[in-house]
């Protein structure tokens, strides 16, 4: 896109600011137009016979341009939520919470990491943690795939489960 002087072809097709054709004109009195309204005079067309230029507030149109690239790249951003399960000895209605909680972040895009603590003698008990993250594994299944598989570190397990449409 080139602007006012930088146009050095004669004679150019015109549009408007209000998107109307005005036609064929020389150059200069294109430009002698767009000082007139206060505006740019922008070849949009440079390949055309005779090249299309438009009068538009350029600086505003490079504006909306720029905003509506950072809209596209913005799109939906991927968060790690975490639901934390500080013993193995949870009940069942805690655990319906958190496989809820869990669906909820699935269904919104989000990847969840399901976090087992344990602690003290629940060391010797590291099957009962097995267990219970491959039950929300499997409660979860239509809707989510593992990305990680059940893990212990440490005094935690951890097992992350992705959404399946991503």
């Amino acid at each position: 896109m080139r602007c006012n002087e930088q146009i050095r072809i004669s004679p150019i097709r015109l549009i408007n600011d209000a998107n109307e054709q005005v036609g064929i004109i020389a150059t200069p009195e294109a430009i002698r137009m767009a000082r007139e309204a206060g505006l740019d005079l922008v070849e949009v067309s440079p390949n055309e016979k005779p090249p299309v230029c438009r009068l538009m507030d350029y600086g505003k149109w490079k504006y909306k341009q720029r905003k509506k690239e950072q809209k596209a790249h913005a799109g939906h951003v991927t968060q790690l939520k975490e639901l934390r399960i500080k013993s193995v000895r949870i009940d069942d209605h805690d655990q319906n919470t958190k496989l809820n909680q869990a669906k909820k972040f699935l269904e919104d895009g989000h990847k969840v990491q399901f976090n087992i603590m344990f602690r003290g003698r629940e060391m010797a008990h590291v099957d009962l943690g097995r267990t219970l993250m491959e039950h929300f594994k499997t409660g979860l299944t239509e809707i989510s795939k593992p990305e990680r598989e059940p893990k212990l570190e440490g005094k935690r397990m951890i097992m992350i489960l992705a959404p399946k449409g991503h």
